[in-house]
């Protein structure tokens, strides 16, 4: 175990609220910046911008709600169907694939590892405690970024 109990009953509270002009700015400047830095990522980007702003705009809120919850939900449905349908074992059933797997398994372990660790030594130089299984639930948006 990397975190003690006391570690884990750390109360957090909200440095500030964001206003909506900063919810709806951050989508817009950081699709702009990601364009002109790596314009490879910016339809990747792009979209995952797009929610965002659909999201906290509220002028389209049943789109965002559909989008949120029935939508990835049959998009993944049938991005996983057209992909197993194209795959054949003896493709993917090789010593490369899964060690590709076997690496994904291991970076997940070591980003949850080190996002608690990192937790944990921003307590040792900060006033405000940090809850350690703060660090690693970033690594819980990882598969929802995969499906965006």
């Amino acid at each position: 175990a990397l975190t003690s109990e006391t570690e884990r009953k750390i109360r957090m509270v909200q440095l500030r609220t964001v206003s909506k002009r900063e919810k709806i700015l951050f989508p817009v400047v950081l699709l702009l910046l990601v364009a002109l830095l790596l314009p490879d990522a910016a339809p990747l980007l792009g979209m995952f911008c797009f929610g965002n702003l659909m999201r906290e705009s509220g002028v389209v809120e049943r789109l965002s709600d559909t989008v949120q919850n029935g939508l990835i939900n049959i998009v993944t449905i049938f991005l996983g169907l057209s992909v197993g349908a194209k795959l054949v074992a003896d493709k993917f059933l090789q010593p490369q694939t899964l060690g590709i797997l076997l690496l994904g398994v291991i970076a997940f372990g070591i980003g949850t590892a080190a996002g608690v660790l990192m937790a944990k030594l921003l307590n040792l130089c900060s006033k405000n405690k940090i809850n350690p299984l703060i660090g690693s639930a970033g690594v819980s948006a990882v598969p929802m970024a995969a499906r965006v």
